[in-house]
């Protein structure tokens, strides 16, 4: 399987295209089966991964544009190798929910044109090719709102549209500028990151290029005040537009500042540690409170990612190994987390057709499978001990801390936020008197909708009481990347900075 990472990328391609050609009554079982199969090459990858090497495996490069130094090249490592994994894991997991009527097989078609996008942003070592797979993951997303959401569908996803693909162009002219350094300084053109990582840009060049990746990055997460595209496009989005949006498209740009804005840029990531990271607070406390304001179950959540991907971000500029293997880790848990939490608002959608909270009480006693699993994800998102929330969360604040204790103390704020706003919805939602006589009627989860969840729930219990076997490679990796910033840093308070965290993260 010396290919296996072009597999990945182009067997849900052609098996899309292959679909166009299956009849309505097979479609959903075709899509499952691809996307199963596609789930199992994933876990190959794992299988034949090697925990001990620290950098990337399973390469695969082809020169494309040598004239320019625009390759095929392909690889992967313990940051990227489990968000491939999540991305493959929650498309089937998608597929096998879906309760989509109208144009199931254009639906499924879609979400397998996406999977090619994801994985190919995760795997590309060529920021050329990154580029190409981040704009083309925008046109399925695109079609997934507009066609299948809701009233305000399309204002919903031309927003998310605009928004997104603003920052990206930013980000295409500080990749150009990066490409043209490298021919400056070297006499050869080459966009493989790889190269890239050997070369050291003057801060005063780091500092422009830094905010033209940064901004790409921020609106992808999203970052306040880049962030009102995303509470639209929950609200609009069907079931499964949500859960792909939650558990992977927002892991890109998590995934580009530790993958690009850290090792590329590294002395413009320590001077501008304070504003981002206070952006990052905001974010994670003005998000919670919000999140409690909201009447719709499926905004609270919408807000809730929002105020989770700020731990992300903040654990990213901790510039130490615990803090980015943290966030790494975080992204995988919020990402199944997220996923099951949206699954769960369908669910319920689907029986009464509405999202306000005002319309639910006492549902635990005709739904007790439901509010089993909706508890146990409450748990986990707002980071009870042995399960998978508090490992990543545990983790990006321990490594802040090491940075500004204070600060870290405001952040871990969100640990009470989140429990207010989450357990709120579950007292309201599953408690109490059984008010509303429609709700009498309501019938428990069926069984594709156990199906899709129960994985779900085993992984949260997993990988909150033993993370090794994910977070080993994770770590390793992360080990290697504070390793090449330190070596690339020249101004001396990133010297310092990243020295301190690579000699507490690295050899404790």
């Amino acid at each position: 399987m010396s290919n296996i990472l072009t597999v990945l990328i182009f067997f849900p391609l052609i098996a899309a295209i292959l679909g166009l050609f299956v009849n309505q009554k097979s479609i959903r079982v075709y899509g499952i089966t691809v996307a199963a199969a596609e789930f199992l090459l994933s876990l190959w990858l794992w299988v034949s991964y090697d925990n001990s090497v620290a950098g990337m495996q399973f390469v695969e490069k082809l020169k494309l544009i040598p004239e320019f130094g625009i390759s095929y090249y392909l690889g992967v490592d313990g940051i990227s190798l489990f968000i491939v994994i999540m991305a493959t894991l929650m498309t089937l997991i998608g597929i096998i929910a879906l309760s989509v009527k109208d144009n199931l097989k254009n639906m499924i078609i879609t979400l397998l044109f996406l999977e090619v996008a994801m994985v190919g942003v995760f795997v590309s070592l060529d920021v050329i090719l990154f580029y190409v797979f981040w704009e083309f993951s925008l046109v399925p997303m695109l079609y997934i709102i507009g066609a299948w959401g809701g009233d305000k569908r399309l204002y919903a996803s031309i927003k998310f549209f605009i928004y997104t693909f603003a920052g990206s162009l930013v980000m295409l002219v500080g990749i150009l500028y990066v490409g043209y350094a490298y021919y400056s300084t070297t006499g050869v053109w080459s966009f493989s990151l790889t190269d890239w990582y050997g070369l050291i840009l003057p801060f005063s060049v780091q500092k422009y290029l830094f905010w033209a990746f940064f901004l790409g990055f921020a609106i992808k997460v999203p970052m306040v005040p880049f962030h009102t595209w995303l509470p639209y496009a929950h609200g609009q989005a069907p079931t499964v537009g949500s859960v792909i949006l939650a558990a992977v498209l927002l892991k890109m740009g998590s995934y580009g500042f530790v993958r690009f804005s850290l090792p590329l840029f590294p002395d413009a990531s320590v001077a501008y540690i304070t504003p981002v990271v206070i952006i990052a607070i905001i974010m994670i406390i003005y998000t919670a409170m919000v999140a409690y304001a909201q009447k719709d179950i499926k905004q609270v959540i919408a807000y809730s990612s929002i105020s989770h991907m700020g731990i992300i971000v903040l654990g990213t500029f901790a510039m130490n190994v615990e803090g980015i293997a943290g966030s790494v880790f975080q992204m995988l848990s919020h990402g199944i987390v997220s996923g099951a939490l949206f699954l769960l608002v369908g669910a319920i959608y689907d029986r009464r057709h509405t999202k306000l909270l005002s319309e639910f009480g006492g549902i635990a006693k005709v739904m007790p499978n439901f509010a089993t699993i909706f508890v146990i994800m409450t748990m986990a998102s707002v980071g009870l001990p042995l399960t998978i929330g508090f490992i990543g969360e545990y983790l990006s604040l321990l490594g802040f801390f090491k940075v500004s204790p204070v600060l870290t103390v405001i952040a871990g704020t969100s640990i009470i936020l989140g429990a207010v706003y989450m357990l709120s919805i579950v007292k309201k939602t599953f408690f109490g008197p059984l008010t509303n006589p429609e709700n009498e009627k309501l019938t428990d989860l069926n069984a594709k909708e156990l199906t899709a969840l129960i994985p779900l729930v085993a992984i949260v219990v997993w990988l909150g009481i033993y993370p090794k076997p994910v977070l080993g490679p994770i770590n390793n990796s992360t080990k290697a990347l504070v390793q090449l910033m330190h070596k690339k840093s020249i101004t001396p308070k990133a010297q310092e900075i990243i020295l301190v965290s690579k000699d507490k993260g690295v050899n404790k």
